[in-house]
């Protein structure tokens, strides 16, 4: 290199450092210009918007509390959280009007409280108000085939945004998790804001999940198998943990349904003295009432009697009624024929379908079964009403549960409640909240795998009726404090904040 190059090497650099130097001034002006712009932005969509609040407080002064729920006429547990909270609130403030947003088309009002009347036999003692969405498409998980979790997130923006502009609350609850509606009524609507997180969006297991590359349901095989896949999707999901913690620690007040929820919510929205448990309203009362009946005595494979095993909970792939099937599978396999064999077990799967996704997953469960060569021994019962429920509980012998990571499990308090020795998931509410020991007694059986889960039934199946009645007594008097009297409690407790800004 001659001297003229080395010479003008330094002149270069200083030049293209002095062109990035007089293009900062430039910057910060247009940063600062653009901030005030989507500040003018957001209070002029506000000040519409509580013009339009104002005009419904002129004509009816009563302060009104919504909330987002699109899949109110779905029959799981986060429906049940809803309209016991709904029943509660009405119970307790009088003067204070309800909404409710839901993404239900083709049915009214009224059939929706039937609904909710049928399953989980909740009357509200006054009408609430209904404003139907029409784009609840914009939050199905099949809408986004890649990026699920992007998509459903900013899906429920938009969807918040249409039921924001359809009515303005005073007072804004998401009951089903979606924390990036909060900000938008927060700062564009002006409303307070709570929420009841049944399950976080992205959590620290899915991260480990995504990280040791196991296949899961929401983990595809090609990713799993793919590092360079993998290393992406850990960073998609950290980005993704990051914002949805932005987006919860809008709260005001923050509910949450067990111990296992409470750890992943801390860790993400770092909102401690916002946050509290509140465990779901079990239907317990309903199921104590009845009384406990000895089985007639007799032992495991001797046993003659006709044991049925019972499956509670929507049709949802985390659920993992695939597990249950090829577990009882197991379990028919090592009966075999013969008295108390294969003939005396049956397998009810109980559950509810919120779209024709959910039904053709109940197809293919049909198949599997079919597969499997157990059709004769397995039934599906869809949508059933709350006295059928209670029926097949109250006539089972075990309760099963299968789903990794329940973020707490009704179906599995229902099941405990109702007498059955209960068999759920080694992981998340079941085994933190649930199913633990009551006053040192066992109160079910916990698992894993197939192979842990057909022995666990193989086990309870061989335990003599007065070892079987222990357990289910133990589980009967640990459920108390799941009723619907202790939910109503905790909910309006955590609310009374909220609601008392209202009525100043």
């Amino acid at each position: 290199m001659s001297g003229h190059d080395r010479h003008h090497l330094p002149l270069c650099l200083c030049d293209f450092i002095r062109l990035l130097w007089s293009m900062v001034l430039p910057c910060v002006y247009l940063s600062l210009v653009l901030t005030l712009l989507l500040f003018l932005l957001v209070m002029g969509v506000r000040m519409w918007l509580q013009r339009s609040r104002k005009a419904r407080l002129a004509q009816d002064s009563s302060p009104t509390v919504a909330f987002f729920h699109p899949y109110c006429n779905a029959g799981g547990g986060g429906e049940r959280v809803l309209w016991c909270a709904l029943r509660a609130l009405q119970n307790r403030y009088p003067n204070i009007s309800f909404v409710v947003y839901t993404g239900d088309q083709g049915v009214t009002g009224e059939q929706i409280l039937e609904g909710a009347r049928q399953r989980f036999n909740i009357r509200l003692p006054r009408p609430v108000t209904f404003i139907f969405l029409k784009n609840r498409l914009l939050v199905e998980s099949s809408t986004y085939p890649h990026f699920t979790l992007l998509g459903q997130s900013m899906g429920s923006m938009f969807l918040g945004w249409e039921a924001l502009t359809s009515f303005v609350p005073d007072l804004y609850v998401d009951s089903m998790g979606y924390a990036f509606t909060l900000p938008i009524f927060r700062y564009f609507g002006g409303c307070r804001v709570g929420s009841y997180v049944h399950y976080p969006t992205v959590s620290t297991d899915m991260l480990s999940v995504v990280r040791e590359r196991n296949p899961t349901f929401n983990n595809a095989d090609y990713i799993s198998t793919n590092p360079v896949l993998s290393t992406v999707k850990v960073i998609y999901y950290c980005a993704f943990a990051l914002i949805y913690g932005l987006a919860g620690s809008c709260s005001d007040v923050v509910m949450v349904n067990s111990t296992w929820t409470l750890g992943h919510i801390l860790a993400l929205w770092r909102a401690p003295s916002r946050t509290s448990v509140v465990y779901p309203p079990c239907e317990v009362r309903s199921f104590l009432d009845m009384p406990l009946e000895d089985e007639v005595e007799g032992e495991g494979f001797g046993d003659s009697k006709c044991h049925s095993i019972v499956s509670v909970g929507q049709f949802r792939p985390e659920k993992d009624h695939r597990l249950q099937i090829r577990a009882f599978r197991k379990l028919l396999e090592r009966k075999g024929a013969g008295p108390g064999g294969r003939e005396s077990l049956r397998l009810v799967l109980i559950g509810g379908c919120r779209n024709q996704e959910d039904e053709d997953r109940v197809l293919m469960l049909r198949e599997l079964c079919q597969e499997l060569g157990v059709t004769d021994r397995v039934e599906f019962k869809l949508n059933v009403s709350f006295e059928e429920l209670k029926r097949e509980l109250v006539d089972a012998t075990i309760g099963l549960h299968t789903m990794w990571n329940e973020h707490f499990g009704i179906g599995v308090v229902e099941c405990m409640a109702a007498g059955t020795v209960i068999l759920a998931h080694k992981s998340g509410g079941p085994k933190l909240d649930i199913v633990v020991p009551y006053e040192g007694g066992q109160t079910g059986f916990l698992a894993d795998s197939e192979d842990s889960y057909a022995t666990a039934m193989e086990t309870i199946l061989t335990l003599s009726s007065s070892a079987r009645l222990e357990i289910r007594r133990n589980a009967r008097r640990s459920v108390d404090r799941f009723s619907n009297q202790e939910f109503d409690a905790s909910f309006l407790s955590s609310m009374e904040p909220l609601i008392g800004t209202l009525q100043r």
